[in-house]
């Protein structure tokens, strides 16, 4: 599968995807993830991706050009009149996301639909948000991570990328890891101060261990 993030800040996705298991996935080649500075599209010699607001209000707004061209140049969409893209003329098997504090909040059954796709596409905002005509004509859907504000969309697609890149067939080495087990979880030491580790978890016996994972499994 395909990741393509589009963002103002390219920098700060490299120490997460060069050190966590996204790496491994990349290096197994389960998952490829581009990260694209949507400066790269300004056409101005300052690189700018944003202006004030029409109407008047704080803030700047991240301009459609950049993304625009950004979208056709890397060829996410495939177009019969290259001058021109839609939402109907997108790759099968691809969605593009624009990463949004109204957008739809993900979770884990998004996550599972977004890994059955080819390519995703991750647009991060900044700024006071980005201009409307980018959600009305450019893509699939506006996700949110939750109902909070941040500053831009790149630790969302972060978010996004680890929970649908998990869920790809390889990427994790255990298939039970896939699912969060719900129950209670020990290590090394049996005894820290005085808290113990519960003696069934201690005695071998699978079915009492299994019976008390049961009984203490968060619902």
């Amino acid at each position: 599968m395909e990741f393509n993030i589009l963002t103002i800040f390219p920098n700060i996705f490299d120490s997460y995807l060069d050190e966590t298991i996204l790496a491994r996935a990349q290096k197994t080649g389960f998952v490829k993830i581009n990260i694209h500075s949507l400066r790269d599209w300004a056409r101005d010699k300052h690189k700018t991706v944003d202006h004030r607001v029409f109407g008047g209000g704080p803030g700047m707004v991240m301009k459609i050009g950049p993304i625009y061209r950004a979208l056709h140049d890397i060829k996410f969409q495939k177009t019969k009149n290259k001058k021109q893209i839609n939402s109907n003329d997108q790759i099968p098997n691809s969605k593009i996301i624009l990463l949004s504090a109204k957008g739809r909040k993900f979770d884990q059954k998004m996550a599972k639909e977004f890994s059955k796709l080819d390519q995703l596409v991750l647009i991060c905002g900044r700024y006071e948000g980005v201009d409307e005509r980018v959600a009305a004509h450019l893509i699939d859907k506006e996700v949110s991570i939750g109902n909070y504000v941040l500053s831009g969309g790149e630790l969302p697609a972060m978010v996004i990328t680890e929970a649908v890149s998990r869920l790809i067939p390889g990427v994790l080495g255990n298939k039970e890891s896939l699912h969060d087990s719900g129950y209670p979880v020990y290590t090394r030491p049996e005894k820290f101060k005085n808290w113990k580790v519960p003696k069934v978890l201690l005695s071998g016996d699978h079915k009492k261990i299994k019976e008390w994972r049961e009984k203490h499994t968060r619902r």
